[in-house]
């Protein structure tokens, strides 16, 4: 109980040093110093003057001395406190014969997040997002940041903290991390995974165990997407705790676990399928998927890219002939490549080697390129070898657009065909006017400048419905169809035909 109090007080502190810090109490020094010397005269204006530096060293002592056991951004529990509380709450639960959980939840793609906009705009996020945690949790509750973007809460114990009440917690908390941030004069939209495992279904266990339960139903929920919910239950695999090693993610790679699965994209205008795109997925033998956050950094240390964008290659063309001779439409596949890949001068050759030895047209193949990219190459190999696979009839995907800063005269430079507006864009966009004008604006000069558009990242009909009515050419996320593997593309191709057969066409009567 006292190692709690001393933990409060210096949370307390660490609060308090923050707002005598802050723009808006540096504000108000003049006029609390006019005041005291108008109430109390000189007398009362010395001792503000000594009061006030000696209450912010004192606090800071305070905040210090607690540096072990709190986050120095956040101000949120650590680790070591989060686990003592959780033992706290698991020993008052069966005191009591009540009940508790532990709650795992992480910030969706912030990696990527953090490359694109920076560490200042990345800790401003995580700040908030504590902020806004703190907040949707009950009194008892005990929230504690784990992990660079991830959070834990150790439920205080209830008696009737079931499996219901756990979900709607979670879905709370998620609610909490989806409310915009702003920021530089935009508003920014996340999402959160979340993973939780009631003390029920792990008896006798430690704090300790009861955490790693739900970072394994976290990591389940992650494995299916963003913004994903999932309970632990027995038999789920187990992940490792640490990232994943270089040797192991190359003998994957070489053993041919890491394959293409495939994220559908359908014109809004039709409702046909435009294309698909090649996406890099791990099924661990032992472990299940593993996230692609855990992998690629691997095998981008590994210096491995070239040999994933090699595979992904090589299953894209494959797939593509094999839909071919199923007689099934699919104008394209496209491939993400690296920027050490871009700037490979034989990439071009090399890709014009595997189409024709696959029979396939180049505009069958889309090139997808990071915005970032871009932002940064001058003029040298990277740009002649994207204008190169330009040229060969390749259509060059602009990805992420709207986060990295391309100029209009780079889009014409690489020649670019297409822009795939990011889903920090497209989120809400159905609901939030600024998000709308942003995508309105996109749109507006990708159609004075020729190119074609496709949302990313689309995960709601009404998203759907709002991006088809502003005109943008074609769209792909959760709310048309899940990545998958190629064993299971065949059957969604022919239901989605079908269902695009069967709908009632309108128009002119003309005759």
């Amino acid at each position: 109980m006292a190692k709690r109090r001393r933990t409060d007080l210096v949370a307390f502190a660490r609060r308090m040093c923050r707002g005598l810090e802050g723009p808006q109490f540096l504000a108000f020094i003049p006029a609390l110093s006019l005041a005291a010397f108008w109430l109390g005269g000189e007398g009362a204006l010395v001792s503000v003057a000594l009061a006030l530096p000696a209450l912010y060293c004192a606090l800071g002592a305070i905040s210090r001395s607690g540096s072990v056991g709190l986050d120095r951004l956040t101000g949120l529990v650590e680790r070591s406190e989060f686990l003592h509380a959780l033992d706290h709450a698991l020993a008052t639960a069966a005191a009591e014969g009540s009940q508790t959980a532990c709650v795992v939840l992480e910030i969706d793609d912030f990696a990527d997040f953090g490359a694109r906009h920076g560490d200042a705009a990345a800790e401003e996020v995580l700040r908030a997002a504590a902020d806004r945690l703190r907040g949707a949790l009950r009194t008892g509750d005990t929230l504690a940041r784990i992990g660079e973007a991830r959070f834990a809460v150790a439920c205080a114990p209830a008696p009737r903290l079931d499996l219901e009440a756990a979900i709607q917690l979670a879905a709370r908390l998620q609610r909490a991390v989806e409310q915009p941030v702003p920021l530089d004069a935009t508003s920014i939209y996340m999402t959160a995974s979340a993973g939780f495992c009631l003390a029920a279904r792990l008896p006798g266990s430690a704090a300790e165990a009861l955490t790693e339960a739900a970072s394994v139903a976290l990591a389940e929920a992650q494995a299916a997407g963003p913004a994903g919910i999932r309970a632990f239950a027995h038999g789920m695999p187990r992940r490792a705790k640490t990232g994943v090693a270089g040797a192991e993610v190359a003998a994957a790679l070489e053993a041919g676990q890491i394959v293409a699965w495939f994220q559908p994209q359908i014109s809004t205008e039709t409702g046909r399928i435009s294309g698909f795109e090649a996406l890099a997925r791990w099924t661990h033998p032992e472990r299940g998927a593993v996230p692609t956050s855990e992998f690629l950094p691997a095998l981008e240390s590994a210096g491995l890219m070239a040999q994933l964008g090699e595979t992904m290659l090589y299953h894209a063309l494959t797939a593509l002939r094999a839909w071919d001779r199923s007689g099934l439409d699919v104008p394209r596949v496209s491939v993400n490549f690296s920027a050490a890949e871009l700037r490979d001068p034989r990439l071009p050759d090399r890709i014009a080697w595997e189409l024709d030895r696959f029979g396939l047209d180049p505009c069958r193949l889309g090139v997808e390129v990071l915005e970032t990219v871009i932002a940064r190459s001058p003029e040298d190999a990277t740009t002649r070898g994207i204008r190169a696979l330009a040229r060969m009839g390749c259509a060059v995907d602009l990805d992420d657009f709207g986060t990295g800063h391309a100029s209009i005269t780079a889009l014409r430079r690489f020649d670019v065909s297409r822009v795939k507006i990011d889903r920090s864009l497209v989120a809400k966009c159905d609901r939030d006017p600024e998000q709308q004008r942003m995508v309105m604006a996109i749109l507006s000069m990708s159609e004075q400048l020729g190119l074609d558009t496709l949302a990313e990242g689309v995960e709601t009909a009404g998203e759907h419905a709002l991006l088809a009515q502003l005109g943008c050419g074609h769209v792909q996320g959760y709310a048309i169809a899940r990545p998958m593997p190629f064993e299971q593309t065949s059957e969604w191709i022919a239901s989605q035909t079908a269902r695009v057969e069967a709908a009632p066409w309108v128009g002119r009567n003309v005759g």
